[in-house]
């Protein structure tokens, strides 16, 4: 009866370890999932942030940061493919993602899958998350595949991150990718499929020392400094460290007193760059307002000259009929004039016709002793032409 109460104590005892075993390392399952999501949220705000100075291509730390951490979503708990002897080979993501994105419009798959620099199937992965990427369709590739549940139940175990609560959290976290311009070479490094992808976790842990470790670490030294000297007693050990904590606060100090001077230094420089540029405005103000004034002046001038020319203009055409008779006048002694001199023989008898080429003699080109005949020398004919 011993022995069976022993034996049923040491079944019980059994059980529960595998029961705890069991919650161990479902615990530790849900922890990597929460861990995993966390920092794929952190690299995405980082990717965002870092977007609004550089342009994210390959050689972009938070941009590789970022890849293998989706690398890493996509192929937790991934199952291996069955080969003909029943061994489980590995399987990457990219298998997964060719089935199950298939009802995508205008998908990349058909092209990734015929990229001639691109083979194996973990690099044709990384080729797919880059064009997607530049494409604007991360996000609707990830919640089209996660709808597929029977698809994703095929290629996933149990435990999963694409089969928990924890894939809705993931396309959502996706989609504020598509307000950046990525521009990535598909003939890169990044694409080599021969090496798994490393998370960096260093930009996202933040170290808090809590007050007994800083105890313990001055304990350390004040050990540290006791051993090294044989001279020294617990008494004097610590005044150096005190020195030594009061001469960082010091430079600590200092440092934030020079640094405080030069931000002073340079308020000044600008409050006084920003006086000159106002008082350059004011004058340059004041100079247009003096040649808009001028302009002005000069404007009235000219239209005081309009009217005193319009005025002229007006009295001269009430003085025009007095002016007309005068000038009818003269016309009329002018064609006087002209009829009696009719009887004298004119130039053109005297020289002969000036249009006719044969008979013309140029008036300029006569010499002083050529001379026209008057009209009271004795002629036998009005023709008569010089000798």
């Amino acid at each position: 009866m011993a022995s069976r109460s022993l034996g049923g104590l040491s079944g019980i005892r059994g059980g529960g370890g595998g029961g705890g075993k069991k919650s161990l390392s479902a615990r530790n399952a849900a922890v990597e999932r929460r861990n995993l999501i966390t920092v794929c949220r952190f690299s995405v705000k980082t990717l965002i942030d870092r977007s609004c100075f550089e342009t994210i291509d390959d050689s972009s730390p938070e941009f590789n940061n970022f890849a293998a951490i989706l690398e890493q979503i996509l192929s937790h708990r991934l199952k291996g493919q069955v080969t003909w002897f029943g061994y489980e080979s590995p399987r990457s993501f990219w298998d997964y993602i060719r089935v199950a994105c298939r009802k995508v419009s205008q998908n990349c798959i058909c092209s990734i899958e015929n990229m001639e620099n691109v083979s194996s199937s973990r690099a044709k992965g990384r080729a797919w998350i880059r064009v997607a990427l530049m494409e604007k369709h991360l996000s609707e590739y990830i919640s089209t595949a996660l709808r597929d549940f029977k698809t994703t139940r095929r290629f996933y175990e149990d435990g999963a991150i694409v089969l928990g609560e924890e894939a809705n959290m993931l396309a959502g976290m996706l989609l504020g990718l598509n307000a950046i311009d990525f521009s990535f070479c598909l003939k890169g490094e990044g694409l080599d499929g021969s090496f798994p992808a490393v998370i960096d976790y260093t930009p996202y842990l933040k170290y808090i020392q809590s007050s007994d470790s800083i105890s313990s670490d001055e304990e350390e030294l004040r050990t540290l400094g006791s051993s090294g000297s044989e001279s020294s007693t617990p008494e004097n050990v610590g005044p150096p460290f005190l020195m030594d904590e009061n001469s960082w606060f010091n430079k600590c100090k200092r440092v934030k007193q020079k640094y405080q001077l030069t931000l002073e230094q340079k308020n000044k420089i600008l409050l006084q760059r920003i006086e000159d540029s106002d008082l350059a405005h004011k004058l340059e103000k004041e100079q247009l307002e003096y040649i808009i004034v001028e302009l002005q002046d000069q404007l009235k001038s000219y239209q005081s000259l309009d009217q005193l020319s319009a005025e002229v203009s007006l009295s001269q055409t009430s003085l025009d009929p007095g002016q007309s008779q005068e000038g009818d006048g003269k016309q009329d002694t002018l064609n006087v004039m002209s009829e009696g001199k009719e009887d004298t023989p004119s130039l053109l008898g005297l020289c002969g016709s000036l249009t006719s080429v044969a008979s013309y003699k140029s008036l300029t080109s006569l010499k002083s002793n050529d001379y026209l005949a008057s009209p009271t020398t004795e002629m036998t004919s009005p023709g008569l032409t010089p000798s």
